[in-house]
């Protein structure tokens, strides 16, 4: 049966995407807001994680206590998310209750009471998440080699310095608050037992009349790319490396996709035959692409002993490069079934869906039925993804290696 998909722009620059899916019950929402971290100002970074956690500490009418009370009361599951650009508020409930849930985030978004006494406790609890980073060596890889990557701020450590937080005040924290929590770029995506027209009704009803400018632009500049190393006495060597690729709206975005699966997609792959099966020099190794708006990349990881961290960092980028000298057919047709098979098991759940809606609107302006995705990817052919490795080969890398001993990067070749 066709996927039916629907579209709605309201007057104050949000958008609102539906899918229906009559054979649940539930529905879930995800909405995007340009409030992530890329926007905290210079000196306050992280902020938006302190923000995007402050907000539920009472909304409207009820406090903190009322407000949580309220949302379990409707079976509501709940998260919020910071992002590089915007904040990523997801809900999922019974679809008989989604008009309810929108009512409290509409309360959230509009009416946040950021008090002052609720202020320190969302601080507190994002400077355990980034002091939590030193116990996660390989979360920590992605988050710095992110920020070493991308440009910046767009890749950002969205729980910010500990400088930054500590300095963080209240009256700050608010405007940045007001400055983010805006109509203006706001995705609202609804998938599951809906119905459009009085799901449009509601949403009219609680954001028609919500106005404000949009977010200010995002001042870039450069990435800094090159190599870091952090020294760590361990047991294990953390190695991390990353290399341009195409966005979404890329003609060439599913041979990228088919490409990363070559690599890293199961116990099949390259990278795992290569890397952990034959020489046992790592237990985990995989390549994941991933994007923003207007830039992605090819972020690969592999922790090792430190005695074998050399021949794994070269073993790795040997992997990556060999790419290009050519893709097995039997390759080709394993790397497309693991992908539509990832899709199919995501087209199952609301919010995979919900938020498939949002990140579609957000890069591309248009939305992707599943099978117009799984037709893409069996289309994929070897010389297309030759092509795509020719335009986006893997090299200069920028590289993080944290452990005992720095590494020798140039001689493994990923300086060039």
């Amino acid at each position: 049966m066709a996927e039916r998909f629907y579209i709605k722009e309201l007057a104050n620059g949000m958008t609102l995407l539906g899918q229906q899916m009559e054979h649940v019950a539930s529905a879930a929402m995800s909405l995007l807001v340009p409030a992530g971290a890329a926007h905290d100002p210079d000196g306050a970074a992280g902020a938006a994680a302190v923000c995007a956690e402050w907000c539920f500490r009472g909304a409207g009418e009820r406090d903190s206590r009322q407000l949580n009370r309220a949302l379990d009361a409707l079976g509501c599951q709940h998260s919020q998310s910071v992002l590089s650009e915007q904040v990523q508020f997801t809900a999922a409930q019974l679809g008989r209750n989604l008009g309810q849930v929108l009512g409290i985030y509409a309360d959230i978004l509009r009416r946040p009471r950021l008090a002052d006494e609720t202020f320190e406790p969302c601080r507190q609890l994002t400077i355990q998440d980034l002091q939590s980073l030193e116990d996660e060596p390989a979360r920590k890889c992605s988050v710095i080699l992110r920020e070493k990557f991308y440009p910046y701020p767009l890749g950002r450590c969205i729980y910010g310095r500990a400088e930054s937080l500590e300095a963080l005040q209240p009256d700050a924290a608010r405007a940045q608050v007001r400055r983010g929590l805006t109509p203006a770029g706001a995705i609202l995506g609804v998938a599951g037992r809906i119905d459009w027209d009085q799901l449009c009704s509601v949403a009219e009803e609680l954001f028609g009349d919500w106005s404000s400018g949009p977010a200010p632009p995002i001042d870039r500049r450069a990435a800094d790319g090159g190599v870091t190393y952090i020294q760590k006495q361990s047991s294990q060597a953390h190695i991390a490396l990353a290399h341009r690729s195409v966005t979404p709206g890329d003609s060439h975005y599913y041979a990228a996709r088919v490409a990363e699966s070559v690599l890293s997609g199961g116990m099949s792959s390259r990278l795992f035959t290569e890397v952990r099966e034959k020489r046992g020099l790592a237990y985990h190794a995989s390549t994941r692409y991933h994007t923003l708006k207007d830039c992605a990349g090819m972020f690969t990881y592999a922790g090792t002993p430190p005695e074998h961290a050399q021949e794994t960092l070269e073993v790795t980028i040997r992997e990556l490069r060999r790419l290009a000298e050519g893709v097995e057919e039997a390759e080709l047709a394993r790397s497309r079934t693991q992908l539509k098979s990832t899709l199919i098991m995501q087209g199952e759940s609301t919010v995979a869906r919900a938020g498939a809606l949002v990140a579609d609107w957000h890069h591309l302006r248009r939305l992707r039925s599943l099978q117009e995705l799984a037709d893409a990817i069996d289309g994929v052919t070897a010389g297309e993804v030759m092509e795509y490795l020719e335009r986006y080969p893997a090299r200069d890398f920028t590289a993080l290696v944290i452990g005992p001993e720095p590494l020798d990067i140039e001689r493994a070749g990923g300086t060039r």
